[in-house]
C-alpha cells in the first residue's frame, strides 16, 4: 500500500512538472504556433518578430473579452504604424460566432482561432486559465509581460519605435 501511494504521488508530481514546463514564462521566445486566421490563411506566431506584439486570448462568448476588444481596437488603430501588432487567438468552438464577433467588434488586427476551448494547444502552451489573457512580446520575440497594463504596452511600443 505504501509503495502504491508513493508511486501515485511520483506520477502526480511528474505530471505537474510536465504541465508547468509546457507553459510559457517571462523571457521565453514566441512559441512555435501556427493557426488559421479569419481569412483561412495559416499564420505563424513567430512571423511577427521585429514588432512589439500583444497576444490576446479571447472568445466570442466571453463578455469581458468583448469589452476589452473595444480598447484593443483603439490601441491598434493608434499604434499599428509604430511597429506594433495585436494577435487575437480565439478559443471559440464555433467558427461562425467567432467570425461574427470579429465583424461586430470591428477588429482589424490579426485574428487566429484554436477551436478547442481551454484544451486548445495554444491555450495550454500559454497557460491560459481565464479570458481574456494577454501576453506582451518585445521586438526580439521575448515574452516581457503577462496581462500587461495599457501603460506597459504603450511604453514597450515607444521603446521599440
Amino acid at each position: 500500500m505504501f509503495n502504491i501511494k508513493n508511486t501515485i504521488t511520483l506520477f502526480a508530481l511528474i505530471a505537474t512538472v510536465s504541465i508547468a514546463s509546457a507553459q510559457i514564462k517571462i523571457g521565453d521566445s514566441f512559441p512555435d504556433v501556427q493557426l488559421q486566421n479569419n481569412k483561412n490563411a495559416t499564420i505563424k506566431l513567430n512571423s511577427f518578430k521585429g514588432k512589439t506584439v500583444l497576444v490576446d486570448f479571447w472568445a466570442s462568448w466571453c463578455g469581458p473579452c468583448r469589452l476589452a476588444n473595444k480598447n484593443l481596437v483603439k490601441l491598434y488603430d493608434q499604434y499599428k504604424n509604430q511597429n506594433f501588432e495585436i494577435v487575437g487567438i480565439s478559443i471559440d468552438n464555433d467558427k461562425t460566432k467567432w467570425l461574427k464577433a470579429i465583424e461586430k467588434d470591428k477588429m482589424k488586427h490579426q485574428q487566429l482561432i484554436d477551436p478547442k476551448g481551454f484544451d486548445a494547444k495554444t491555450a495550454v502552451t500559454f497557460g491560459v486559465e481565464a479570458l481574456p489573457s494577454t501576453f506582451l512580446f518585445d521586438a526580439s520575440g521575448k515574452l516581457i509581460a503577462i496581462n500587461p497594463t495599457e501603460a506597459q504596452i504603450i511604453a514597450q511600443i515607444k521603446k521599440n519605435k
